[in-house]
């Protein structure tokens, strides 16, 4: 409670005893008593009563959300130029008034449904737009009353100017940016670039008035039940296009996928057929070069045997005995086979003469 209030109580408690005295008086009266000092008590709670309505008539409380318009009789215009500023003030009792304003922020909702907006049932706004097409806006417009012009406020508007200003202006601004815009603009690919012309036409018709617009807010936008119905069949159009955009994208990944899959194929045999190649000459290689290695030891070994036989012509028949079992005496050869090697003696006589090889 604010000191003016507590000010106003005292003065009506006053008042109550000045009355409640006289009652009294009244009452002793008729029973035929005399109540001693009756005037000095009626002056008293008379001149409390008195002074305590005009100090609480003089004293006003103004809020720090709240600005006051003093309106007056004396004063030349009728009323005080500079609005009362927060914390106790005084006016003249019984010849200034205040007016009280919020500064601030108030919303107005304009919406179709029916407990949104400060309208009962549909106030959502209906505007036409550029190629014909009627649209329903829901709209919400935050608002203060701008501090330093609130005794202009009070003068062109008082308590109207949320009706009759903040209410039209809207809604007459929403219907001519709308109109602006072509139906797919408006709730698709211009929809920011709509509510941006809103709020800047809007906060330029308000700061006119004296108002500060703080936000605007475009809540939703509904189109006719048969537009609705085209842009649902639309949309199902194009999400079916779409669908069928993504399934031939997915096939055409599908098919470079197994493109990209034999063509890894294809270069793994092509690399293991390479290799096998590679494997095969160098093999082949190797295989000729040991080749080409045993023939020349071959061929040396050949070249020391017959450098070996040039020198020593009874090496070979060395050689062809060295290798007869050890114990043979005589060798049969065929009657028409010539000899081939001469033999010799295979025993000595006991004096040391050789005998002769029976062939």
């Amino acid at each position: 409670m604010n000191v003016a209030g507590f000010v106003q109580i005292l003065a009506t408690v006053a008042w109550l005893g000045f009355i409640g005295v006289i009652v009294f008086t009244v009452v002793q009266a008729s029973r035929g008593r005399r109540f001693k000092s009756v005037t000095l008590f009626l002056l008293i709670f008379m001149l409390l009563a008195v002074l305590l309505t005009a100090a609480s008539a003089g004293m006003v409380f103004i809020q720090p959300d709240q600005r006051g318009v003093v309106i007056s009789a004396v004063a030349p215009k009728g009323y005080r130029e500079q609005a009362l500023q927060p914390g106790l003030r005084w006016v003249i009792p019984f010849v200034e008034n205040v007016v009280l304003y919020p500064i601030s922020r108030q919303t107005y909702t304009m919406s179709i449904a029916p407990s949104e907006g400060q309208k009962a049932g549909d106030d959502s706004i209906s505007a036409r737009t550029s190629d014909g097409q009627e649209v329903l806006v829901d709209a919400s417009v935050i608002y203060a009353i701008d501090p330093n012009k609130v005794t202009e406020i009070h003068i062109r508007w008082q308590n109207r100017y949320t009706d009759d200003l903040v209410r039209p202006v809207a809604r007459g601004v929403i219907r001519d940016v709308v109109s602006q815009f072509k139906v797919e603009e408006v709730y698709s690919t211009k929809r920011l670039e709509l509510t941006t012309q809103m709020t800047d036409a809007l906060k330029a018709k308000l700061d006119e008035n004296g108002l500060i617009l703080s936000d605007f807010v475009l809540r939703n936008i509904t189109f006719s039940p048969e537009y609705a119905a085209s842009v649902e069949q639309k949309q199902i159009a194009e999400q079916q296009a779409q669908q069928a955009k993504f399934v031939v994208e997915q096939r055409i990944q599908e098919a470079q996928q197994t493109i990209e899959t034999a063509k890894g194929a294809a270069e793994s045999v092509k690399i293991k057929a390479e290799g096998d190649a590679s494997a095969f000459v160098i093999n082949a290689t190797a295989q000729a070069q040991a080749r080409l290695i045993q023939a020349k030891a071959e061929a040396d070994a050949l070249k020391m045997i017959a450098e070996a036989l040039k020198n020593n012509p009874d090496l070979l028949t060395y050689q062809y005995i060295s290798k007869l079992a050890p114990g043979i005496q005589v060798m049969l050869v065929p009657n028409n086979a010539p000899y081939l090697l001469p033999l010799p003696s295979l025993n000595t006589s006991p004096t040391g003469s050789t005998a002769p090889t029976p062939y």
